[in-house]
């Protein structure tokens, strides 16, 4: 076997031709060659690079092992049968590999054996010679056939010696063997009628090959002129497809013979095939050879017919002669395009020149009209690249957008150069795949929310949406919030977002009042690789609703009643007194109208409902009862839906002049009223007793951190009774609680007339160290004691570390169990007044006193224990309103008490006259509470 390879190496890619050689009539199995090998892969990758046969070249005589390369006999190969009497015959493969693509041209050629030796027509060949024949004489011998070719085709004839004939062996031009009887000897019929020998034809085959026929002379008697035929070889050329009938050639023979034995009859030798048999036929009369089938250029460009005449004589000999028929070739064959290989989808993000398909174009038709040129149909991002001899790669050509266009129909146009030109077209569709290359977008950058105060936790508030123009995963959107803070608290304690559809939830109950708006922003992030994300920002308005009634703020009266004097002298439009009243609200829900409901059935009092001022509408009877005073009801109403009113009692005393009571104070008053705000002068006032009151706290620490040292012993002999725990005290206990001002307010609601000793703890900022102090206080007049300690919103803020200043068992509710602050104030035994800490023991006041008696116990001045010290002691809820300021007034005579917490009705303390109008009068005078002034500090 016989190995020849052959390279051929051409741009884009590599591609090369390899040659093998095997004989025919192998057996399956039977070894090639290796391509791989050859061509110097590694066969280690072949399976990843997908090594495979091109579909459209594939035959089953032949097969190759995509695992090593290796090429193989798939069936036995008959050369005849493929090839028939090619000189040579070839078989093609087409194989490539992927990542690169390489593309390899494999030829394989089958090798003639002897394997068909030589055979006649027929078993029995008869040649009829005539008497007369002179010796020299010529007989054509029907040729034997050998379907081999080369060397073991047909090479000699041999016939059985005698003495009339010999054979005489000639080659023609296309190298075929024929033989000729020649005569010898001249022959007698009435000696023998009839020569019987063995015609052999042997091949040059190794070992040689021989077919026999029996050779039977007949003697004739003499007809001795035989036809001639102008030429012994005919050419003519047609084109192929010619329709039936088309005259071929007109074939002419003459006989010098008279009669019968000088007319031609026509017909074919035996020598032809059948398949000339089957698209031709001659007239036997008139020699006209005609087409009788369909001539294909592409089958075979040429057809040999084999004639001979004869004529009708007795004893007739025939003559022969060779017509060739050459086809001639029209463009009848449109080119086919055949794909080896197509990948369903590309990637947006490929880059220019990535391989798409592979395939490979042909035109049956020969020279211009075989000769055809490709291209891609349209515009589109894709463009053929000539790889190898026919074969193109379809590459892509630019940029892809899946979002501009999912998928692309590639349609190859193949047009041959023939005339008329033919051409053809196939498609394939390639999906384009989407790369997460596009962030969520949202429909808007800023979304306005509003939010009506008092809604429902958890309720639904808002939704924001985003969209991806990618698809699957990459177009997922989750949604989520960023952190940021809102007044010190996480965003996330104020909204939540639904991370599947963007839904906003309120988590707690916006208060206006509070917090008008607030802003956070929103991400929505795909689920892509890599992910991308967007932002957008949502501002929360909180609209306001009327629940704020309006709250009377002034003239300050005693249990919510003013009392104001109106001379009797006073002309129509005296100005009796304002109404001054506030609402927490906003807008028009905090818009007041001022009217009077009661007591001014007959008129005397008109209210300006838009300022609150009271005056008279007429002047007052001379026969009034200055004994009985007009008790108005008057109704201060805002504007909101639904709206919300508040009610004060003003009492109008007549008496005879202004000057009377406090007339000083009031003309005062009154004349600044139209130039004062009176809410600013109630600000200031505050402010001045807060810093009045810090300032006092402060001089106070001092002293007593000076007082220290004292012995325990002498403090508790000392006129003030009581010493406060010290800090190790405090320090020492196990359990530490978090409690703000809102959290205790502490009011003594009894007349003290004793001396009162009573332990107070000052704390700085909430960021600063508190540090304890002891304080003890000797009043000398009625002591109005008030403790007001906010609760914290959120128990787990950082501003609330220290320890509980009260009680670090007290629950901060008011609830006592069995071993608290609480439940030993409630237990305690009686006591007199000058003794608030009858429980504790010698040990305990050794100590400093302990938790379980440092806790007043407040006695009435009649000498009787309260029940429960909790009936001085209010506890908001832990969800109460936010912190607000609170107004804790107790009125002098000890008639009755109250305190405001938050956003609930107002009820604020009656002030006495003429501390309310030494406030209105002077703003600068800073406000001083009785409970400071005559103390003794020790």
């Amino acid at each position: 076997m016989i190995v020849l390879l052959i390279f051929f190496f051409i741009v884009d890619g590599v591609a090369s031709q390899l040659h093998y050689s095997v004989p025919e009539e192998q057996d399956h199995g039977t070894f090639v060659g290796n391509i791989a090998e050859d061509l110097g892969l590694d066969i280690t990758k072949l399976s990843s690079r997908k090594f495979q046969i091109v579909p459209s070249s594939r035959t089953p005589y032949l097969e190759v092992n995509l695992e090593n390369g290796a090429l193989f006999v798939n069936e036995k190969i008959d050369r005849e049968q493929i090839c028939k009497q090619s000189a040579t015959c070839l078989l093609h493969l087409e194989v490539f590999l992927e990542n690169p693509l390489e593309l390899f041209r494999v030829e394989i050629e089958v090798m003639d054996i002897n394997d068909n030796p030589p055979s006649f027509p027929e078993t029995d060949i008869t040649v009829e010679i005539t008497e007369s024949a002179t010796p020299g004489t010529r007989f054509p011998v029907e040729s034997a056939f050998d379907p081999d070719v080369g060397t073991n085709s047909l090479r000699s004839y041999d016939l059985t010696t005698n003495n009339y004939f010999y054979l005489d062996v000639q080659t023609q031009g296309d190298g075929n063997k024929f033989a000729e009887l020649v005569l010898e000897k001249p022959l007698d019929r009435e000696q023998q009628a009839v020569h019987r020998y063995v015609l052999t034809a042997v091949d040059g085959g190794l070992p040689q090959r021989t077919g026999t026929a029996l050779l039977l002379v007949k003697v004739l008697d003499s007809n001795d002129n035989v036809p001639a035929f102008d030429q012994s070889v005919y050419s003519v050329s047609m084109p192929e497809n010619a329709p039936v009938g088309t005259l071929v050639i007109q074939l002419n023979a003459t006989d010098l013979d008279e009669g019968t034995n000088g007319e031609v009859v026509y017909s074919f030798s035996s020598r032809n095939s059948a398949r000339v048999r089957e698209l031709f036929n001659i007239d036997p009369r008139t020699g006209r050879i005609e087409v009788i089938g369909e001539v294909d250029y592409e089958e075979s460009n040429t057809h040999q017919i084999y004639v001979q005449g004869k004529d009708l004589g007795p004893n007739a000999v025939p003559s022969h002669c060779k017509v060739l028929v050459k086809l001639i070739d029209v463009n009848d064959n449109a080119p086919e395009i055949s794909f080896s290989t197509v990948t369903e989808s590309v990637s947006e993000q490929a880059a220019p020149g990535t391989v798409i398909a592979l395939l490979s174009v042909t035109d049956r038709d020969s020279a211009e009209n075989g000769q055809v040129h490709c291209e891609i149909l349209g515009e589109v991002p894709f463009k053929l690249k000539s790889s190898f001899k026919n074969y193109y790669t379809i590459v892509t050509d630019g940029a892809l957008d899946r979002e501009n266009a999912d998928s692309y129909t590639i349609t190859i146009v193949a047009k041959d150069k023939g005339a008329p030109s033919l051409a053809t077209s196939k498609s394939i569709k390639v999906q384009v795949s989407d790369e997460n290359d596009n962030a969520p977008r949202f429909l808007q950058t800023i979304y306005d929310v509003y939010v009506t105060e008092n809604n429902v936790p958890g309720a639904y508030i808002y939704a924001v949406s985003a969209v991806d123009p990618d698809i699957g995963q990459n177009a997922y959107i989750s949604y989520s919030i960023l952190e940021c803070d809102i007044q010190g608290m996480s965003v996330f304690t104020y909204v939540s977002i639904n991370s599947e559809n963007g839904y906003l939830y309120a988590l707690r109950s916006f208060d206006y009042e509070q917090l008008k708006d607030f802003s956070f922003m929103v991400q929505a992030q795909d689920s892509g690789t890599p992910e991308l994300t967007s932002n957008a920002t949502v501002n929360v308005i909180i609209v306001d609703q009327n629940d704020n009634a309006p709250s009377v703020i002034a003239p300050v009266g005693k249990n919510g009643t003013a009392r104001e004097h109106l001379p009797r002298s006073a002309e129509p439009g005296f100005l009796v007194t304002r109404i001054v009243a506030m609402d927490a609200d906003d807008g028009e829900n905090a818009r007041l109208s001022y009217s009077i409901l009661k007591g001014n059935e007959l008129g005397m009092f008109r209210m300006d409902w838009r300022t609150g001022e009271l005056r008279t509408a007429r002047r007052v009877s001379g026969k009034r009862d200055p004994n009985h005073p007009y008790n108005l009801l008057i109704e201060v109403r805002d504007h909101g839906q639904p709206p919300l009113s508040s009610t004060a009692s003003v009492i109008v005393t007549l008496v005879d002049s202004i000057v009377e009571g406090h007339s000083g104070e009031r003309g005062s008053s009154k004349a600044k009223e139209n130039s004062l705000d009176l809410t600013l002068i109630l600000i200031i006032a505050l402010g001045s007793v807060s810093f009045i009151f810090l300032l006092a706290m402060i001089v106070l620490a001092i002293r007593c951190q000076k007082d220290k040292k004292m012995s325990l012993h002498t403090c508790l002999n000392s006129d003030c009774c009581l010493c406060c725990r010290t800090c190790c005290s405090r320090q020492a206990r196990g359990r530490k609680k978090k409690l703000s001002k809102s959290d205790i307010m502490l009011v003594q609601s009894t007349n003290v007339t004793s001396t009162a000793q009573v332990p107070v703890e000052e704390s700085g900022s909430f960021n600063s160290h508190h540090q304890n102090q002891n304080y003890c206080y000797q009043t000398k007049q009625r002591a109005e004691l008030s403790y007001l300690v906010d609760r914290p919103r959120r128990v787990n803020s950082s501003a609330f570390q220290e320890a509980d200043i009260v009680s670090s068992k007290d629950s901060g509710h008011g609830d006592s169990e069995q071993g608290d602050s609480d439940h030993d104030a409630t237990n305690r035994g009686h006591s007199s007044g000058a003794d608030l800490f009858s429980n504790c023991t010698e040990e305990c006041k050794a100590l400093g006193h302990s938790d379980r008696c440092w806790m007043p116990s407040f006695v009435s001045p009649d000498g009787r224990q309260g029940a429960d010290y909790r009936s001085n002691l209010h506890v908001p809820g832990m969800d109460s309103v936010p912190d607000t300021e609170v107004f804790d007034t107790q009125e002098q005579t000890g008639d009755r008490s109250f305190s405001t917490f938050g956003k609930e009705k107002s009820h604020h303390g009656t002030l006495e006259r003429k501390e309310f109008d030494a406030l209105l009068s002077n703003t600068r005078a800073p406000f001083k509470p009785p409970y400071l002034t005559r103390k003794r500090i020790c």
